[in-house]
């Protein structure tokens, strides 16, 4: 267990084989790596995230649903020697939330921005979201998603990417690798910490419960199925700094000062 989650709020709140307990997993162990906790603002969106609200012993701010980020921008703001961290749905930050998610990313805001794609609307029951893969039933798509009259998913860190400056990490992860999946959440915080912009992962996640499959067919979904729309890896990494460059100084042999006398 990360020792920045709070003991006494575990086991938590989340459904059997949710994978938001592993995106939080991998954050907790990002903020113990990086030995940040006591800078660390932490910021949940409604929806399913907001079971995230007593999670870790860190000051934390529940939200109005799609609003994390500018609370966010605005903490940042006020005081940027702190670590401002927003966690959503996709609910969250691509549709009610999709406005605040391109201003913050059009701004270059240094926060990092934590989004969990389980593509569909968990907390009210499993309804189409923007990330619903095509053809893929939900309870207001029970024929599968038509893409023809409802277009086709959103795929949120390639918009991100797209849309921020130099400076920028956008990257998608899966909660199938989770090692990945903390490495990549780190060096969106490290991002952050060097004040280079915006940092933002999205995390392709499980939800067994309104998906109505078992353990295997819930893995093999995410890693099989999402993985096919959705690509894993690294979208953008702000290039390297350049090394500081030093004068150097030829020196001058000292002048030999002759006596009178």
């Amino acid at each position: 267990m990360p020792k920045s989650w709070r003991v006494d709020t575990k086991p938590h709140k989340f459904c059997p084989g949710c994978g938001h307990g592993l995106v939080l997993k991998a954050l907790g162990q990002a903020i113990d790596e990086l030995d940040i906790q006591d800078r660390v603002v932490f910021g949940c969106d409604i929806g399913c995230s907001l079971l995230a609200w007593d999670f870790f012993n860190v000051d934390t701010v529940q939200t109005h649903h799609g609003r994390t980020n500018p609370v966010m921008t605005g903490i940042k703001r006020a005081n940027p020697d702190l670590i401002c961290i927003g966690y959503m749905g996709d609910g969250g930050g691509y549709a009610i939330g999709s406005q605040h998610l391109v201003n913050a990313a059009t701004r270059n805001e240094k926060i990092t921005v934590i989004l969990v794609n389980n593509a569909q609307y968990g907390m009210t029951g499993g309804q189409m979201a923007p990330t619903t893969l095509p053809g893929m039933k939900t309870e207001t798509t029970p024929y599968g998603r038509d893409v023809d009259s409802t277009g086709y998913p959103c795929q949120g860190p390639e918009m991100v990417a797209a849309i921020t400056r130099e400076g920028a990490y956008v990257a998608r992860a899966t909660v199938v690798k989770p090692v990945p999946l903390k490495n990549y959440i780190k060096k969106a915080i490290q991002n952050q910490m060097e004040g280079n912009g915006f940092s933002f992962v999205e995390c392709l996640s499980a939800c067994p419960t309104n998906w109505r499959t078992n353990n295997v067919e819930t893995i093999n979904f995410v890693e099989n199925e999402m993985t096919k729309y959705y690509h894993v890896g690294e979208i953008k990494v702000p290039p390297p700094k350049e090394p500081l460059k030093v004068k150097t100084w030829t020196k001058i042999p000292a002048m030999e000062v002759q006596k009178n006398g």
